[in-house]
């Protein structure tokens, strides 16, 4: 079977920790895999809010996911804090996606994930263009990786 392989920048300038609740751990004692989903969304929350915006208004347009991507690499425990770095790239015209490593406080690369963010007005009900401002400011902090 053929893996995903997700291509992620080595350096991400924005960066959260978030302390794994006993809440989210799943049968196998372990954290569960739609978790992950809900980890991404708060990081990209505060990711977003540096900017002061959100998934509602991200430079004055909404943001839905249009796809995802999430490569498990190793597991995760009660009492684990995990670090998740976010960078943002592969502009399109209406669509950009944001990648996503989550380390636990041992340094190891728990899971490497993507998510594909569609810029969407949700009064029409219909995809827009990727704000000019976002796309910027997202480029400037990669521009400062180089």
């Amino acid at each position: 079977m053929a893996r995903i392989k997700l291509s992620l920048p080595e350096n991400i300038l924005f960066n959260i920790q978030i302390p794994i609740r006993i809440s989210d751990l799943n049968y196998g004692n372990h954290l569960a895999n739609h978790v992950y989903l809900e980890y991404m969304q708060e990081a990209r929350m505060h990711y977003f809010n540096q900017w002061n915006w959100s998934e509602k208004n991200l430079a004055g347009v909404g943001v839905i996911m249009g796809d995802v991507a999430v490569v498990y690499k190793a597991e995760c425990f009660y009492g684990d804090v995990l670090s998740i770095e976010i960078g943002a790239g592969d502009f399109g015209k209406r669509s950009f996606d944001l990648m996503y490593r989550m380390t636990n406080q041992n340094g190891i690369v728990v899971c490497e994930a993507k998510t594909g963010m569609v810029c969407f007005d949700y009064t029409d009900r219909k995809t827009v263009s990727v704000p000019k401002e976002f796309q910027e400011v997202a480029n400037a902090i990669n521009d400062k990786e180089n």
